[in-house]
Order: structure tokens, then C-alpha cells, then sequence
């Protein structure tokens, strides 16, 4: 994919954004971790509360990354903005207002694989950038596209019942458009972008293939 920037442009717009909305980056962590523990700790909020921080990042990454930032390089930003902006409200409609969404750790493969894809954007994706030279401010973090549709991921794997179809499309596309993307400009860490699209759909596959969980087992499973 011929890309419409340079590297240099591209990790200057983490460095312009980085800068513009620290200490910003560590609230989002605070959020992420409390999600994990919500899934963990389960209270009759808990669903809600993770579904609005899912549509929270998902409305940051389209209106402040996407729109004030991104599109300084890349008009197509303003696409990538309105996709996100809609994912976000999906999340909001489906999971705060409908509560169609329902989180929940256990020891099932999906509860693994979805606890080893959101190490992966919290811990080990920063520090595989750090490697790569992506030092902060110019690198992305957390909160960003990347690293926030794994986390997206990681999260819908530790879903307990049946989800809106609606809420998944947009990070499988995203997942391609970014990985890509990622490829082009050697941001080699994304390659966990391409690794979490397919394991997620590799067990919804799994899932419709007519594997019948035993009481207590976590699937995903998607509804129409």
C-alpha cells in the first residue's frame, strides 16, 4: 500500500498528539485496567460501565485523533473519523443503553486469548515500539488506533453471552486497514493487529462450527 506520508510524518502526528493531550494517556490506562477488573469483579453496573469506556475511546480515537490530528497528513482521516465515531456509538446504543453486551472472565480459550490480547496492547505493544526506536512522545500509545482496537478485541472475547453483529465490523476492518497501513511504515508492532483479528475470528468460526460449551465455559458468539 503506497502510503499518502512519510514514516516521519506519521510518527510526527503521535508526537503532535502525545504532547497536545498528555497526562491524558495515563487516565486512559486507569480505564483499561478498571475494565479488566470490572470483567473480573463482576456488579450489576459493570457491563455498562466497560461498554461506555469501550464507546468513550472509540469516539476519542474518531473525533480527537482522526479529526484533529491525523487529518493534517491523510484527508482519508476524515473516513477513518466518522467509522470510529459510528463504533463508538454502537457501543454506547448496544452495550450503556441496550445492555446487549455482557463482559465476564472465564477459563475458556476465548478468556485466555482475550486476557493475552489485551497484555499485548497494554504492556507489550509499547514496549515492541520502544524496541523498534518508536520513543515516546513519537510513538503511538494507548487510546490510539492500534493498540485500542486490540484492546477492542481482548475485551469482546471476554463477552458471556451473544453480541450485535454491528459492533464487531468495524474493528475487523479497521484491523486490515491498519495492519497494512503498519506494514508499509514499519510499525512492526501492529503485526498484533493482524494476530488479534484472526484468532478473534478464528473462534467465532470455531463457535459456529457447533462446538457446545459446557456450563461455565466463555464463548464468543455473534448475533444478527
Amino acid at each position: 500500500m503506497k502510503m499518502p506520508f512519510t514514516t516521519e510524518q506519521f510518527l510526527d502526528v503521535f508526537k503532535n498528539y502525545n504532547t497536545a493531550i498528555w497526562p491524558t494517556q495515563l487516565v486512559f490506562y486507569i480505564f483499561a485496567i478498571a475494565t479488566i477488573f470490572l470483567c473480573l469483579k463482576k456488579n450489576q453496573y459493570s457491563d455498562r460501565i466497560i461498554s461506555f469506556v469501550l464507546s468513550f475511546l472509540w469516539l476519542w480515537m474518531g473525533i480527537v485523533y482522526h479529526l484533529l490530528f491525523f487529518t493534517a497528513i491523510n484527508k482519508a482521516a476524515f473516513v477513518f473519523g466518522g467509522v470510529f465515531i459510528l463504533e463508538g456509538l454502537l457501543f454506547f446504543y448496544f452495550g450503556v443503553i441496550k445492555q446487549k453486551i455482557s463482559f465476564g472472565f472465564q477459563t475458556w480459550v476465548s478468556g485466555i486469548t482475550g486476557a493475552a490480547l489485551l497484555s499485548y496492547a497494554l504492556v507489550v505493544y509499547p514496549i515492541l515500539g520502544y524496541l523498534q526506536g518508536h520513543i515516546y512522545p513519537s510513538a503511538p500509545t494507548f487510546g490510539l488506533p492500534c493498540p485500542t482496537t486490540i484492546y477492542t478485541f481482548g475485551l469482546l472475547l471476554w463477552t458471556t453471552r451473544k453480541n450485535p453483529l454491528a459492533i464487531v465490523i468495524i474493528p475487523i476492518l479497521w484491523a486490515a486497514v491498519g495492519f497494512s497501513a503498519a506494514l508499509s511504515l514499519g510499525i512492526k508492532e501492529d503485526i498484533g493487529l493482524l494476530v488479534s483479528v484472526v484468532v478473534f475470528l478464528l473462534i467465532i468460526l470455531f463457535r459456529f462450527k457447533g462446538h457446545h460449551p459446557t456450563a461455565g465455559e466463555n464463548v464468543l458468539a455473534i448475533k444478527h
